[in-house]
């Protein structure tokens, strides 16, 4: 197992690679760096391996298929994930391994909304995405996390090991957020500048198609880490539909003692019966989420007993 490991997921960043390496091994020097090559056309698993880094593959195209790969294969105490187009001043590094080796936090997040990014950013809308991302994961699950979709975080070996990855692109930082809020993992925060991506380096980032996967990701997750909310609205929604639709039946029949819509009624009472079913469903659901939040605990403690073992032996 490893002290520190810098995990720097790839894809054609031969602009920057070399630096980031660099960079890294000058702020983490006993840190082991992996470098994730994604089907990289261009050079840069040349110029990670002569930097110093340690090269290894991920074949399936997509950030949270090569954050699956990195976090199934390497060991270590403390990681550091950073994007590989220099955008991250690794000088914040220690500080983040600090809060993981000696204050307990399973996530640290490089927060870059709080200081240079949306000076630094170029691309208005995804300065817009972002702020929108973070106000609705905060609000749907009442938390304060200052930035959401950052690409510089620590994790401590228990978040790494039981983080159950599901998503295949950049929609991973969502997820992991939201993974670790809901389970009620410690995240720290450390403000990180920001700068833009150098003359030549290109994002990968997608606004509009990346943008609509992370709200389906957010939409996705809720459903799922908070059902009872999530159905509470839905069977809301439906109960003052057929309220609204119900009321002038129900006029009528007082006025003239007959029901002359006996179809809009009929649906009335259906979509009443669906809001019922949608209210239990969400009650059921929210059981089965506390019964998954009983087992992640368990999970995560042998994870930790795994971890202590190891660094006993070593």
């Amino acid at each position: 197992m490893d002290k520190i490991a810098v995990l720097i997921p790839c894809y054609n960043e031969e602009k920057t690679i070399a630096k980031v390496v660099k960079d890294a091994r000058a702020a983490l020097p006993e840190a082991v760096i992996y470098v994730y090559d994604n089907n990289s056309t261009d050079r840069t698993v040349e110029l990670a391996r002569e930097a110093g880094a340690v090269i290894r593959h991920e074949y399936m195209q997509g950030k949270g298929n090569v954050i699956r790969r990195m976090f199934r294969e390497v060991e270590a105490r403390c990681y550091i994930m950073v994007d590989g187009d220099d955008t991250y001043p690794m000088e914040f590094a220690p500080e983040m391994v600090d809060k993981v080796l000696h204050h307990n936090a399973d996530m640290v997040v490089g927060d870059r909304l709080s200081s240079t990014y949306f000076s630094e950013n170029k691309r208005p809308f995804h300065n817009m995405g972002n702020s929108l991302v973070r106000a609705s994961i905060n609000r749907l699950f009442q938390c304060d996390i200052k930035d959401i979709m950052t690409g510089f975080r620590a994790f401590s070996y228990g978040f790494v090991k039981t983080f159950p990855i599901l998503s295949k692109g950049f929609e991973i930082e969502t997820e992991m957020t939201i993974h670790a809020v809901y389970n009620q993992l410690q995240i720290d925060n450390v403000i990180v500048d920001y700068r833009d991506r150098p003359e030549g380096s290109v994002s990968k980032l997608n606004t509009y198609a990346d943008g609509f996967r992370v709200l389906g990701t957010i939409f996705r997750l809720y459903r799922d880490y908070k059902p009872f909310g999530f159905f509470s609205l839905f069977a809301l929604l439906l109960a003052v539909v057929s309220v609204l639709f119900f009321i002038p039946v129900l006029a009528e029949y007082f006025a003239t003692g007959l029901v002359l819509k006996f179809p809009t009624l009929i649906v009335c009472g259906f979509v009443m019966l669906a809001a019922i079913q949608s209210f239990f469903a969400g009650l059921m659901l929210s059981n089965s989420a506390q019964k998954n939040r009983r087992d992640f605990e368990y999970r995560y403690t042998l994870v930790c007993e795994k971890e202590l073992r190891q660094r006993e032996e070593k």
